[in-house]
């Protein structure tokens, strides 16, 4: 199909298309006047995801596309739409309660039928680079969409704190519990450490045994020293009792010895003199040999006496070895002894500081926990407050009409086409040319505009075939030129 033939069925046909077209704007526009209007009131909040002073947790994922799509999904939940009815009080409306029981048959609560219902109305918008969730709430009473679009932000406002505090003060409770037993624990563990102080007599235990350990090293000190001198005594002992005792310090040192040396030497030197001059059997030679007889038994007995005393100093030195010996071993026992009462006590010790830190930690969380469940701010603050609209949302009249214009337009063509189709009629040159796939030699002429048309349009060939023929009017006008 041609433009023109399409154009020629609508000359054709065009009373039927302008009557589709004014019906459909008309039956438009009558609907949309008895439509009942509705209004649309905007409320927006703010999500903020800032640190929390309290727990210094950040709420959520930082404004991310999660985050906001469960703020949305908590803004269209069934908890919120039940909290709108009752902050309202519409559950105690009878005529609400009374509208339910026809509508739900009781079946169910009010809250929740009538918190789907306003679900319907309820539009909410989250802004995709920010912060900002914006809800919209639409009804036949302006001043209602304004109260329902203002309560759904008020609700979403206290779930989400309580949603934030429920958790705090269920943490707040366990923790109270658990502080409780950290107690009893520590204060237990305190008193098997009094009880274990009282029953082994410790006041200071590190003290105390830092100064057990030094006298513990002192005689440590004392018996090597012993040790040093009694094996030098027991050598000069053995030296003593030995062929060369008369070389001992304490001999050559002695006073007595050294002047009976010296009186021997001299007598012996004197007998020599008296020998050579009167002989060996003269009675002063035999008085001065009984002298010095008498001389040398004196010098072995001082001998024997310094020697003794050599033989004393190392039994004492045995003596005082054996006494620092029996000390050191005591007192190492006692070292050790206290040791293992100290590791003990230091195990209770342990034990204490453990419940003690226990304890420390469990009281933090509980504070923290309870300022938390104590808390009356929301990560969520109303930005914009909803006012009663001037005009009506829907239904827009201008916008319809103007629609249907158009709709009515495609709408009427689309009969026309399908009435055509349905009852196809020569309607031009071309659909003869078409129906009998013969070329157009001649038009006859017509009269009028129609005429004046169709001879504008036929082709050249046709045009050089109809000029020989004169004009519709030429004879008559030449009847009356003559």
């Amino acid at each position: 199909m041609t433009f023109g033939q399409f154009l020629s069925i609508l000359r054709a046909r065009w009373w039927l298309a302008l009557a589709i077209l004014v019906v459909t704007v008309l039956l438009t526009a009558v609907v949309s006047l008895s439509l009942t209007k509705q209004y649309k009131a905007t409320a927006s909040v703010v999500v903020d995801f800032k640190p929390d002073p309290v727990s210094a947790v950040l709420y959520g994922g930082g404004g991310s596309p999660a985050q906001m799509a469960t703020q949305v999904d908590i803004i269209k939940s069934d908890r919120v739409a039940e909290r709108v009815v009752r902050n309202l009080k519409l559950n105690e409306n009878p005529q609400v309660r009374q509208q339910w029981q026809d509508d739900a048959g009781g079946r169910g609560t009010i809250e929740s039928w009538l918190g789907s219902v306003f679900q319907r109305s309820m539009e909410v918008e989250p802004s995709r680079e920010s912060g900002v969730i914006v809800i919209t709430y639409r009804a036949a009473d302006p001043r209602f969409a304004a109260a329902l679009a203002n309560a759904f932000v008020q609700a979403y406002i206290d779930t989400t704190l309580e949603l934030r505090v429920d958790p705090a003060r269920n943490y707040q409770s366990f923790f109270e519990n658990r502080s409780k037993e950290a107690r009893d624990k520590l204060e237990a563990a305190q008193s098997r450490v009094s009880a274990f102080q009282a029953q082994k007599g410790i006041i200071a235990t590190d003290e105390r045994l830092d100064i057990e350990s030094a006298r513990l090293s002192e005689l440590s000190s004392q018996f090597t020293a012993l040790q040093a001198i009694s094996a030098e005594s027991g050598s000069r002992e053995r030296q003593a009792q030995g062929a060369q005792g008369d070389r001992l310090p304490e001999v050559l040192g002695n006073p007595i010895v050294g002047s009976l040396k010296a009186d021997i030497n001299r007598g012996e030197a004197a007998i020599q003199q008296l020998t050579t001059r009167l002989g060996d059997n003269h009675p002063q030679v035999v008085e001065a040999r009984a002298s010095i007889a008498e001389l040398r038994q004196r010098l072995v007995a001082e001998t024997v006496k310094a020697t003794g005393s050599v033989a004393l100093s190392n039994n004492i030195n045995r003596q005082r070895m054996a006494e620092v010996k029996a000390s050191l071993d005591a007192q190492r026992d006692k070292v050790l002894r206290m040791k293992v009462v100290r590791d003990e006590g230091l195990v209770l010790v342990r034990e204490v500081e453990n419940a003690q830190r226990t304890y420390d930690a469990i009281l933090a969380r509980l504070t923290q926990s309870s300022l938390e469940g104590q808390s009356t701010q929301s990560n969520v603050n109303q930005l914009t407050t909803a006012v009663p609209p001037v005009e009506p949302a829907t239904p827009r009249v201008l916008l319809n009409v103007i629609l249907s214009f158009v709709i009515g337009i495609l709408l009427a063509v689309a009969v026309v086409l399908l009435l055509e189709l349905r009852n196809r009629r020569v309607r031009s040159i071309a659909d003869i040319v078409a129906a009998l796939d013969l070329p157009v030699i001649a038009v006859m002429p017509g009269t009028g505009a129609a005429a004046r048309l169709a001879d504008r349009r036929m082709t050249s060939l046709q045009q050089r075939l109809l000029a020989p023929l004169p004009a519709p009017g030429g004879a008559a006008s030449a009847g009356k030129g003559a």
